[in-house]
Protein backbone atom coordinates (compact mmCIF):
# COMPACT_ATOMS: atom_id res chain seq x y z
CA UNK A 1 0.00 0.00 0.00
CA UNK A 2 1.27 3.51 -1.00
CA UNK A 3 0.39 5.69 1.75
CA UNK A 4 1.33 9.69 1.96
CA UNK A 5 2.41 11.66 4.88
CA UNK A 6 0.58 14.90 4.46
CA UNK A 7 2.61 17.39 7.78
CA UNK A 8 3.28 20.63 8.37
CA UNK A 9 6.75 19.65 9.98
CA UNK A 10 8.52 16.47 10.54
CA UNK A 11 7.93 16.73 14.39
CA UNK A 12 8.83 13.43 16.50
CA UNK A 13 5.07 12.14 16.19
CA UNK A 14 5.49 12.69 12.24
CA UNK A 15 8.99 10.89 12.63
CA UNK A 16 7.06 7.92 14.39
CA UNK A 17 4.08 7.31 12.04
CA UNK A 18 6.85 7.50 9.32
CA UNK A 19 9.40 4.55 11.25
CA UNK A 20 6.12 2.51 12.03
CA UNK A 21 4.92 2.92 8.12
CA UNK A 22 8.39 1.79 7.15
CA UNK A 23 8.76 -0.96 9.77
CA UNK A 24 5.53 -2.54 8.78
CA UNK A 25 7.11 -2.54 4.57
CA UNK A 26 4.61 0.19 3.70
CA UNK A 27 5.88 1.89 0.94
CA UNK A 28 5.64 5.97 2.32
CA UNK A 29 5.92 9.40 1.08
CA UNK A 30 6.16 12.47 2.49
CA UNK A 31 4.82 15.71 1.63
CA UNK A 32 4.34 19.32 3.48
CA UNK A 33 1.57 20.92 3.08
CA UNK A 34 3.25 24.34 1.64
CA UNK A 35 -0.24 25.38 0.08
CA UNK A 36 -2.84 24.05 -1.71
CA UNK A 37 -1.63 24.57 -5.16
CA UNK A 38 1.39 22.34 -4.10
CA UNK A 39 -0.19 19.92 -1.95
CA UNK A 40 -2.78 18.85 -4.76
CA UNK A 41 0.34 18.68 -7.38
CA UNK A 42 1.50 16.47 -5.13
CA UNK A 43 -1.29 13.92 -4.88
CA UNK A 44 -1.56 13.77 -8.25
CA UNK A 45 2.50 12.65 -8.81
CA UNK A 46 2.18 10.13 -5.98
CA UNK A 47 -1.00 8.43 -6.72
CA UNK A 48 -1.22 7.32 -3.25
CA UNK A 49 -4.08 4.75 -1.65
CA UNK A 50 -4.52 6.92 1.22
CA UNK A 51 -3.12 10.39 2.82
CA UNK A 52 -2.57 10.10 6.80
CA UNK A 53 -2.03 13.60 8.32
CA UNK A 54 -0.35 12.70 11.61
CA UNK A 55 0.26 16.71 12.30
CA UNK A 56 -1.46 19.30 9.93
CA UNK A 57 -2.16 22.57 11.18
CA UNK A 58 -3.54 23.48 7.53
CA UNK A 59 -7.18 22.45 6.25
CA UNK A 60 -6.91 19.80 3.40
CA UNK A 61 -8.73 20.67 -0.45
CA UNK A 62 -12.08 19.03 -0.79
CA UNK A 63 -10.50 17.92 -4.28
CA UNK A 64 -8.29 16.11 -1.91
CA UNK A 65 -10.43 13.75 0.28
CA UNK A 66 -13.22 13.29 -2.38
CA UNK A 67 -10.68 11.88 -4.46
CA UNK A 68 -8.35 10.15 -1.96
CA UNK A 69 -9.09 8.51 1.10
CA UNK A 70 -7.58 11.16 3.68
CA UNK A 71 -7.78 10.87 7.37
CA UNK A 72 -6.56 12.69 10.57
CA UNK A 73 -4.75 12.09 13.56
CA UNK A 74 -6.96 14.32 16.24
CA UNK A 75 -5.01 14.92 19.87
CA UNK A 76 -8.34 14.32 21.35
CA UNK A 77 -10.16 11.38 22.37
CA UNK A 78 -14.16 10.87 20.30
CA UNK A 79 -16.24 14.25 20.82
CA UNK A 80 -13.37 16.73 21.43
CA UNK A 81 -12.71 18.72 18.23
CA UNK A 82 -10.76 22.09 17.06
CA UNK A 83 -7.63 22.71 17.79
CA UNK A 84 -5.68 23.20 21.11
CA UNK A 85 -7.53 19.91 22.32
CA UNK A 86 -4.32 19.16 24.87
CA UNK A 87 -4.44 23.22 26.02
CA UNK A 88 -7.76 22.62 26.76
CA UNK A 89 -7.54 19.01 29.01
CA UNK A 90 -4.83 20.19 30.71
CA UNK A 91 -6.77 23.53 31.53
CA UNK A 92 -9.84 21.63 32.48
CA UNK A 93 -7.82 19.34 34.73
CA UNK A 94 -8.93 15.90 33.25
CA UNK A 95 -7.76 12.87 34.27
CA UNK A 96 -8.33 11.06 31.00
CA UNK A 97 -7.79 11.62 27.40
CA UNK A 98 -7.21 10.39 24.41
CA UNK A 99 -6.33 10.33 20.16
CA UNK A 100 -8.49 9.50 17.34
CA UNK A 101 -7.99 8.76 13.88
CA UNK A 102 -10.77 9.92 11.73
CA UNK A 103 -11.38 10.27 8.01
CA UNK A 104 -11.35 14.11 6.35
CA UNK A 105 -14.51 15.78 5.30
CA UNK A 106 -16.11 19.00 5.02
CA UNK A 107 -16.44 19.12 9.49
CA UNK A 108 -13.53 19.81 11.60
CA UNK A 109 -12.51 17.03 13.04
CA UNK A 110 -16.00 15.77 11.96
CA UNK A 111 -15.20 12.63 10.37
CA UNK A 112 -15.93 9.24 10.80
CA UNK A 113 -13.68 7.27 13.29
CA UNK A 114 -11.82 4.44 12.33
CA UNK A 115 -9.42 4.11 15.17
CA UNK A 116 -9.13 5.66 19.13
CA UNK A 117 -6.63 5.00 22.07
CA UNK A 118 -7.02 6.58 25.48
CA UNK A 119 -4.56 7.14 27.93
CA UNK A 120 -4.18 9.00 31.57
CA UNK A 121 -3.39 12.26 32.08
CA UNK A 122 -0.42 13.10 34.10
CA UNK A 123 0.55 16.36 35.49
CA UNK A 124 3.06 17.88 33.60
CA UNK A 125 3.60 19.92 30.72
CA UNK A 126 1.82 19.97 26.61
CA UNK A 127 4.24 19.09 25.43
CA UNK A 128 5.24 15.96 27.54
CA UNK A 129 2.48 14.46 27.16
CA UNK A 130 2.04 14.69 22.99
CA UNK A 131 5.84 13.37 23.02
CA UNK A 132 4.63 10.52 25.54
CA UNK A 133 1.33 9.87 26.22
CA UNK A 134 0.02 10.69 22.55
CA UNK A 135 2.79 9.69 20.64
CA UNK A 136 2.11 5.78 22.66
CA UNK A 137 -1.56 6.32 21.63
CA UNK A 138 -1.01 7.52 18.28
CA UNK A 139 1.09 4.30 17.11
CA UNK A 140 -1.78 1.88 18.85
CA UNK A 141 -4.57 3.79 17.34
CA UNK A 142 -2.76 3.43 13.94
CA UNK A 143 -2.09 -0.24 14.38
CA UNK A 144 -5.78 -0.73 14.92
CA UNK A 145 -6.32 1.53 11.91
CA UNK A 146 -4.64 0.32 9.70
CA UNK A 147 -6.72 -3.30 10.23
CA UNK A 148 -9.90 -1.80 10.13
CA UNK A 149 -9.21 0.07 6.85
CA UNK A 150 -8.13 -3.07 5.38
CA UNK A 151 -11.59 -4.63 6.29
CA UNK A 152 -14.12 -4.77 3.97
CA UNK A 153 -16.67 -5.21 6.49
CA UNK A 154 -15.14 -2.81 9.23
CA UNK A 155 -18.01 -0.06 10.10
CA UNK A 156 -16.33 3.31 11.26
CA UNK A 157 -17.74 5.01 14.22
CA UNK A 158 -19.45 8.16 13.73
CA UNK A 159 -17.46 11.26 15.33
CA UNK A 160 -19.82 12.86 17.84
CA UNK A 161 -20.50 16.43 16.93
CA UNK A 162 -19.80 18.65 20.18
CA UNK A 163 -19.11 21.96 19.48
CA UNK A 164 -15.25 22.88 18.79
CA UNK A 165 -13.99 24.06 22.08
CA UNK A 166 -13.29 27.81 23.29
CA UNK A 167 -10.23 28.98 22.01
CA UNK A 168 -8.19 29.90 25.08
CA UNK A 169 -5.93 33.19 24.57
CA UNK A 170 -3.59 34.83 26.79
CA UNK A 171 -6.41 35.97 29.63
CA UNK A 172 -7.09 32.46 30.08
CA UNK A 173 -3.30 31.95 30.88
CA UNK A 174 -2.66 35.23 32.52
CA UNK A 175 -0.63 34.67 35.92
CA UNK A 176 -2.07 36.88 38.74
CA UNK A 177 0.44 36.53 41.20
CA UNK A 178 -1.04 38.34 44.27
CA UNK A 179 -3.85 35.03 43.84
CA UNK A 180 -2.55 32.06 42.23
CA UNK A 181 -1.25 29.57 43.97
CA UNK A 182 1.72 26.93 42.84
CA UNK A 183 -1.12 24.37 41.37
CA UNK A 184 -3.00 27.21 39.71
CA UNK A 185 -0.02 28.63 37.85
CA UNK A 186 2.11 25.34 37.23
CA UNK A 187 -0.93 24.45 35.73
CA UNK A 188 -1.33 28.03 33.09
CA UNK A 189 2.26 26.65 32.18
CA UNK A 190 2.05 23.31 31.62
CA UNK A 191 -1.03 24.23 29.40
CA UNK A 192 1.09 26.64 27.76
CA UNK A 193 4.00 24.68 26.97
CA UNK A 194 5.51 24.64 24.25
CA UNK A 195 3.40 27.68 22.55
CA UNK A 196 2.27 29.91 23.12
CA UNK A 197 3.99 30.07 26.61
CA UNK A 198 2.55 32.39 29.28
CA UNK A 199 2.42 35.80 28.72
CA UNK A 200 4.08 38.49 31.45
CA UNK A 201 6.58 40.62 32.42
CA UNK A 202 9.62 40.29 34.76
CA UNK A 203 11.68 43.06 35.97
CA UNK A 204 10.83 44.90 32.97
CA UNK A 205 10.75 42.15 30.23
CA UNK A 206 8.13 41.49 28.03
CA UNK A 207 8.28 37.65 27.85
CA UNK A 208 6.36 33.95 27.88
CA UNK A 209 7.27 31.61 30.31
CA UNK A 210 8.22 28.21 29.78
CA UNK A 211 8.99 25.06 32.04
CA UNK A 212 7.69 25.24 35.54
CA UNK A 213 8.70 23.75 39.04
CA UNK A 214 7.33 23.57 42.20
CA UNK A 215 9.66 24.37 45.18
CA UNK A 216 9.17 23.04 47.91
CA UNK A 217 11.22 25.29 50.52
CA UNK A 218 11.83 28.53 49.37
CA UNK A 219 9.48 31.51 50.13
CA UNK A 220 8.95 35.18 48.63
CA UNK A 221 6.70 37.74 48.23
CA UNK A 222 4.23 36.97 44.99
CA UNK A 223 6.51 37.81 41.83
CA UNK A 224 9.88 38.50 43.61
CA UNK A 225 12.93 36.69 41.97
CA UNK A 226 14.40 35.15 44.96
CA UNK A 227 16.76 32.83 43.79
CA UNK A 228 18.86 31.49 40.36
CA UNK A 229 19.86 27.76 39.37
CA UNK A 230 21.43 26.56 35.96
CA UNK A 231 19.64 28.92 34.21
CA UNK A 232 16.21 28.83 36.04
CA UNK A 233 14.83 31.71 38.01
CA UNK A 234 12.68 30.74 40.91
CA UNK A 235 9.87 33.27 41.20
CA UNK A 236 7.84 33.95 44.99
CA UNK A 237 3.83 32.36 44.54
CA UNK A 238 0.98 33.65 47.28
CA UNK A 239 1.81 30.25 49.02
CA UNK A 240 5.54 29.26 47.93
CA UNK A 241 7.59 28.98 44.97
CA UNK A 242 7.90 28.03 41.65
CA UNK A 243 11.43 28.24 39.31
CA UNK A 244 10.83 29.37 35.52
CA UNK A 245 13.99 27.62 33.70
CA UNK A 246 13.00 28.69 30.20
CA UNK A 247 11.88 32.49 28.97
CA UNK A 248 10.88 33.77 25.34
CA UNK A 249 10.85 37.58 24.70
CA UNK A 250 8.56 39.11 22.67
CA UNK A 251 9.52 38.55 18.77
CA UNK A 252 12.66 36.10 19.94
CA UNK A 253 13.63 32.72 20.53
CA UNK A 254 13.27 30.40 23.66
CA UNK A 255 16.17 30.64 26.19
CA UNK A 256 16.82 29.40 29.63
CA UNK A 257 15.71 32.36 32.18
CA UNK A 258 18.83 33.70 33.17
CA UNK A 259 20.21 33.94 29.53
CA UNK A 260 17.25 36.80 29.14
CA UNK A 261 17.24 38.61 32.38
CA UNK A 262 21.00 38.61 32.63
CA UNK A 263 21.74 42.08 34.08
CA UNK A 264 18.61 42.37 35.70
CA UNK A 265 19.31 39.46 38.33
CA UNK A 266 22.67 40.22 38.95
CA UNK A 267 22.07 40.27 42.88
CA UNK A 268 20.02 37.48 43.05
CA UNK A 269 21.26 33.86 45.53
CA UNK A 270 22.58 31.42 43.13
CA UNK A 271 21.06 28.59 45.08
CA UNK A 272 23.14 25.34 44.44
CA UNK A 273 22.13 22.05 45.46
CA UNK A 274 24.35 18.81 44.93
CA UNK A 275 26.51 18.12 41.55
CA UNK A 276 23.87 14.85 41.36
CA UNK A 277 20.81 14.74 43.47
CA UNK A 278 20.13 11.35 45.23
CA UNK A 279 16.53 11.63 46.09
CA UNK A 280 13.45 13.69 43.85
CA UNK A 281 12.42 16.09 45.30
CA UNK A 282 9.90 19.21 44.77
CA UNK A 283 12.33 22.01 43.21
CA UNK A 284 14.48 22.18 39.69
CA UNK A 285 17.15 20.23 38.75
CA UNK A 286 19.37 18.90 35.73
CA UNK A 287 21.42 15.49 37.34
CA UNK A 288 19.65 12.46 39.64
CA UNK A 289 21.02 9.49 40.74
CA UNK A 290 18.97 6.22 41.18
CA UNK A 291 20.82 3.24 43.00
CA UNK A 292 20.29 -0.03 43.07
CA UNK A 293 22.22 -2.47 44.50
CA UNK A 294 25.72 -2.18 42.17
CA UNK A 295 23.90 -0.09 39.80
CA UNK A 296 23.74 3.92 39.57
CA UNK A 297 21.23 4.65 36.59
CA UNK A 298 21.91 8.76 35.96
CA UNK A 299 19.19 11.05 34.90
CA UNK A 300 20.35 14.00 32.68
CA UNK A 301 16.84 16.09 32.31
CA UNK A 302 18.59 19.08 30.06
CA UNK A 303 15.40 20.87 28.41
CA UNK A 304 14.45 19.43 25.01
CA UNK A 305 17.62 17.37 25.27
CA UNK A 306 20.44 19.70 24.57
CA UNK A 307 23.56 20.55 26.04
CA UNK A 308 25.42 23.80 26.88
CA UNK A 309 28.69 23.81 26.85
CA UNK A 310 28.72 24.12 31.18
CA UNK A 311 25.83 21.50 30.94
CA UNK A 312 28.41 18.85 28.95
CA UNK A 313 30.83 19.96 31.67
CA UNK A 314 28.35 18.67 34.51
CA UNK A 315 27.72 15.00 32.87
CA UNK A 316 31.17 14.12 32.47
CA UNK A 317 31.75 15.47 36.20
CA UNK A 318 28.51 13.46 37.03
CA UNK A 319 29.96 10.24 35.27
CA UNK A 320 33.34 10.69 36.93
CA UNK A 321 31.74 10.95 40.42
CA UNK A 322 29.22 7.96 39.89
CA UNK A 323 31.99 5.48 38.05
CA UNK A 324 33.80 5.62 41.45
CA UNK A 325 30.09 4.19 43.12
CA UNK A 326 29.33 1.42 41.48
CA UNK A 327 29.92 -1.80 39.18
CA UNK A 328 27.26 -0.74 36.65
CA UNK A 329 26.15 3.26 35.05
CA UNK A 330 23.43 3.48 33.02
CA UNK A 331 22.82 6.73 31.12
CA UNK A 332 18.92 7.44 31.48
CA UNK A 333 18.44 10.79 29.65
CA UNK A 334 15.62 13.13 30.64
CA UNK A 335 11.67 12.89 30.89
CA UNK A 336 10.95 13.83 26.96
CA UNK A 337 14.73 12.98 25.39
CA UNK A 338 17.25 10.95 26.02
CA UNK A 339 19.78 13.73 24.20
CA UNK A 340 19.89 15.86 21.75
CA UNK A 341 23.16 17.09 21.41
CA UNK A 342 24.88 20.96 21.33
CA UNK A 343 22.21 23.70 22.41
CA UNK A 344 21.46 25.64 18.97
CA UNK A 345 19.57 28.62 21.21
CA UNK A 346 22.55 29.21 22.87
CA UNK A 347 24.68 29.36 19.71
CA UNK A 348 22.23 31.62 18.01
CA UNK A 349 21.97 33.57 20.64
CA UNK A 350 25.90 33.81 21.09
CA UNK A 351 27.75 37.21 20.40
CA UNK A 352 30.52 34.87 19.41
CA UNK A 353 28.74 32.09 17.54
CA UNK A 354 32.12 30.17 16.45
CA UNK A 355 33.78 30.49 19.30
CA UNK A 356 30.84 29.52 21.20
CA UNK A 357 29.86 26.31 19.27
CA UNK A 358 33.68 24.90 19.07
CA UNK A 359 33.44 25.00 22.70
CA UNK A 360 30.19 23.49 22.81
CA UNK A 361 31.57 20.64 20.81
CA UNK A 362 34.66 19.82 22.54
CA UNK A 363 33.01 19.95 26.21
CA UNK A 364 30.20 17.73 24.26
CA UNK A 365 33.31 15.41 23.47
CA UNK A 366 34.62 15.84 26.49
CA UNK A 367 31.29 14.04 28.16
CA UNK A 368 31.69 11.54 25.50
CA UNK A 369 34.99 10.76 26.49
CA UNK A 370 34.27 10.43 30.22
CA UNK A 371 31.59 7.46 29.12
CA UNK A 372 34.65 5.84 27.09
CA UNK A 373 37.09 6.10 30.25
CA UNK A 374 35.07 4.21 32.31
CA UNK A 375 37.22 1.49 32.28
CA UNK A 376 37.20 0.12 35.42
CA UNK A 377 32.92 -0.46 34.67
CA UNK A 378 30.36 -1.37 32.88
CA UNK A 379 28.49 1.26 30.97
CA UNK A 380 25.01 1.23 29.37
CA UNK A 381 22.88 3.59 27.18
CA UNK A 382 18.93 3.64 28.24
CA UNK A 383 17.35 4.88 25.02
CA UNK A 384 13.69 5.06 26.59
CA UNK A 385 13.53 8.35 24.92
CA UNK A 386 13.82 9.92 21.31
CA UNK A 387 17.69 11.04 20.85
CA UNK A 388 19.18 13.04 18.09
CA UNK A 389 22.66 13.78 16.79
CA UNK A 390 25.17 14.01 19.22
CA UNK A 391 23.20 12.49 21.85
CA UNK A 392 22.83 8.86 19.85
CA UNK A 393 26.49 9.19 20.30
CA UNK A 394 26.77 9.81 23.57
CA UNK A 395 24.82 6.54 24.10
CA UNK A 396 26.83 4.50 21.89
CA UNK A 397 29.70 5.76 23.65
CA UNK A 398 28.54 3.04 25.89
CA UNK A 399 29.27 -0.63 26.13
CA UNK A 400 25.49 -1.79 25.85
CA UNK A 401 22.70 0.34 23.51
CA UNK A 402 19.20 -0.43 24.59
CA UNK A 403 16.08 0.96 23.78
CA UNK A 404 12.71 0.80 24.59
CA UNK A 405 9.94 -0.03 21.61
CA UNK A 406 9.56 2.88 19.15
CA UNK A 407 11.94 5.05 20.76
CA UNK A 408 13.58 7.59 17.64
CA UNK A 409 16.91 8.23 16.87
CA UNK A 410 18.06 10.77 14.41
CA UNK A 411 21.92 9.61 14.00
CA UNK A 412 23.21 12.32 11.52
CA UNK A 413 23.89 16.31 11.59
CA UNK A 414 23.80 17.08 7.85
CA UNK A 415 20.21 18.76 8.55
CA UNK A 416 22.53 21.74 10.11
CA UNK A 417 25.49 22.04 8.16
CA UNK A 418 27.39 19.70 10.68
CA UNK A 419 29.63 16.89 9.77
CA UNK A 420 29.48 15.83 13.46
CA UNK A 421 32.26 14.95 15.98
CA UNK A 422 31.24 12.82 19.48
CA UNK A 423 33.70 9.84 18.13
CA UNK A 424 31.08 8.60 16.01
CA UNK A 425 32.92 8.24 13.49
CA UNK A 426 34.37 5.48 15.32
CA UNK A 427 31.33 3.77 17.54
CA UNK A 428 28.75 4.53 14.47
CA UNK A 429 31.04 2.16 12.25
CA UNK A 430 32.29 -0.17 14.52
CA UNK A 431 28.16 -1.23 15.33
CA UNK A 432 26.56 -0.96 12.13
CA UNK A 433 29.62 -1.31 9.17
CA UNK A 434 30.85 1.65 7.46
CA UNK A 435 28.53 1.14 4.73
CA UNK A 436 25.61 1.41 6.56
CA UNK A 437 27.04 4.10 8.83
CA UNK A 438 27.56 6.53 5.79
CA UNK A 439 23.81 5.70 4.18
CA UNK A 440 22.73 6.86 8.32
CA UNK A 441 24.55 9.92 8.50
CA UNK A 442 23.91 10.76 4.49
CA UNK A 443 20.55 10.44 4.17
CA UNK A 444 19.54 11.54 7.20
CA UNK A 445 16.18 9.78 7.86
CA UNK A 446 15.12 8.34 11.35
CA UNK A 447 14.88 5.06 12.52
CA UNK A 448 13.21 3.81 15.35
CA UNK A 449 14.54 1.01 17.67
CA UNK A 450 13.67 -2.04 16.04
CA UNK A 451 15.08 -0.71 12.85
CA UNK A 452 18.02 -0.18 14.99
CA UNK A 453 18.52 -3.13 16.50
CA UNK A 454 18.03 -4.61 12.67
CA UNK A 455 21.40 -3.04 11.73
CA UNK A 456 22.97 -3.51 15.22
CA UNK A 457 23.16 -0.09 16.20
CA UNK A 458 21.35 -1.08 19.63
CA UNK A 459 21.83 -3.93 21.46
CA UNK A 460 18.57 -5.03 22.77
CA UNK A 461 14.51 -3.26 22.38
CA UNK A 462 12.49 -4.18 25.33
CA UNK A 463 8.61 -3.07 25.50
CA UNK A 464 7.37 -0.12 26.77
CA UNK A 465 5.02 -2.11 29.15
CA UNK A 466 7.87 -3.51 31.19
CA UNK A 467 10.72 -1.71 30.22
CA UNK A 468 11.88 -0.76 33.27
CA UNK A 469 12.04 -4.32 35.09
CA UNK A 470 13.46 -5.81 31.71
CA UNK A 471 16.39 -2.99 32.35
CA UNK A 472 17.01 -3.79 35.66
CA UNK A 473 17.10 -7.38 34.95
CA UNK A 474 19.47 -7.16 32.10
CA UNK A 475 21.91 -4.99 34.36
CA UNK A 476 21.64 -7.53 37.04
CA UNK A 477 23.29 -10.48 34.19
CA UNK A 478 25.72 -8.84 34.13
CA UNK A 479 27.38 -7.95 37.69
CA UNK A 480 26.01 -10.89 39.61
CA UNK A 481 28.35 -13.17 38.31
CA UNK A 482 31.82 -11.95 39.55
CA UNK A 483 34.05 -13.71 37.72
CA UNK A 484 32.42 -13.36 34.54
CA UNK A 485 32.11 -9.61 35.23
CA UNK A 486 35.78 -9.33 35.90
CA UNK A 487 35.82 -11.12 32.38
CA UNK A 488 34.12 -8.35 30.79
CA UNK A 489 36.01 -5.80 32.78
CA UNK A 490 38.99 -7.67 31.06
CA UNK A 491 37.67 -7.05 27.64
CA UNK A 492 37.03 -3.57 28.01
CA UNK A 493 40.70 -2.68 29.22
CA UNK A 494 42.04 -4.69 26.47
CA UNK A 495 39.44 -3.31 23.54
CA UNK A 496 40.52 0.60 25.27
CA UNK A 497 44.19 0.11 25.07
CA UNK A 498 44.55 -1.47 21.62
CA UNK A 499 42.38 1.04 20.26
CA UNK A 500 42.14 4.24 22.53
CA UNK A 501 44.29 5.83 19.53
CA UNK A 502 42.31 5.11 16.90
CA UNK A 503 39.50 6.64 18.95
CA UNK A 504 41.08 9.68 19.83
CA UNK A 505 42.62 10.13 15.73
CA UNK A 506 38.97 9.75 14.85
CA UNK A 507 37.79 12.35 17.38
CA UNK A 508 40.93 14.71 15.83
CA UNK A 509 39.89 14.60 12.82
CA UNK A 510 36.00 15.03 13.20
CA UNK A 511 37.09 18.20 14.64
CA UNK A 512 39.52 19.10 11.62
CA UNK A 513 36.55 19.39 9.87
CA UNK A 514 33.94 21.10 12.10
CA UNK A 515 36.39 23.87 12.67
CA UNK A 516 35.32 25.72 9.58
CA UNK A 517 31.60 24.84 9.99
CA UNK A 518 31.88 26.70 13.37
CA UNK A 519 34.11 29.61 12.33
CA UNK A 520 33.32 30.47 9.28
CA UNK A 521 30.90 32.84 8.85
CA UNK A 522 29.65 31.36 5.20
CA UNK A 523 29.43 28.06 6.98
CA UNK A 524 25.75 26.73 6.12
CA UNK A 525 25.46 25.88 9.77
CA UNK A 526 24.50 29.25 10.56
CA UNK A 527 21.80 30.05 7.96
CA UNK A 528 20.16 26.15 8.77
CA UNK A 529 20.49 27.28 12.73
CA UNK A 530 18.84 30.23 12.09
CA UNK A 531 16.29 28.82 10.41
CA UNK A 532 15.66 26.06 12.85
CA UNK A 533 15.60 27.99 16.02
CA UNK A 534 13.33 30.42 14.18
CA UNK A 535 11.42 28.48 12.79
CA UNK A 536 11.55 29.32 9.22
CA UNK A 537 8.90 27.73 7.71
CA UNK A 538 10.22 25.91 4.40
CA UNK A 539 9.28 27.02 1.34
CA UNK A 540 9.17 23.03 -0.45
CA UNK A 541 9.51 19.50 1.28
CA UNK A 542 13.08 19.03 2.57
CA UNK A 543 15.07 17.64 -0.42
CA UNK A 544 15.99 14.27 1.82
CA UNK A 545 12.29 13.55 2.45
CA UNK A 546 11.06 14.09 -1.22
CA UNK A 547 14.16 11.61 -1.74
CA UNK A 548 12.59 8.87 0.11
CA UNK A 549 11.16 7.04 -2.70
CA UNK A 550 12.89 8.50 -5.85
Amino acid sequence: MKILLLISSFNNLSQSVYCKLVELNYSVYIKFAISEELTKQAVEEINPDLIFCPYLKEYISKDIYINTPTFILHPGPIGDRGPQSLDNAINNEVKQWGVVILQANEELDGGDIYASSNFTMRNTSKASIYRNEVNKATLKALDEFLTNYKNEDFIPRKQILNPIHTKLTQENRKINWDKDTNKEILRKINMSDSYPGVKDELLGSKCYLYSAYIEDTLKGKPKEVIAKRDGAICIGTCDGSIWISQIREENSFKLPATYVLKEKIKGIQEKRIALVLEEEINTFYELRVNRKDEVAYLFFNFHNGAMTSAQCIKLKYAIEYLKETCKVLVLCGGDDFFCNGIHLNILEDSKKQGEDGWSNINAMNEAVQAVINCDEILTIASFCKNSGAGGVFLGLACDYALACEDVVFNPHYKTLGLSGSEYHTFTLPKRVGELKAKELLEKCLPINSTQALKINMIDEVFDFSNYDLKLDAFTKTLYEDEEKYEELIDKKKDFLFENYEAMENCKNEELKIMYDEFWDKNSSFHKLRFNFVHKVKPQNTPKRLKDINA
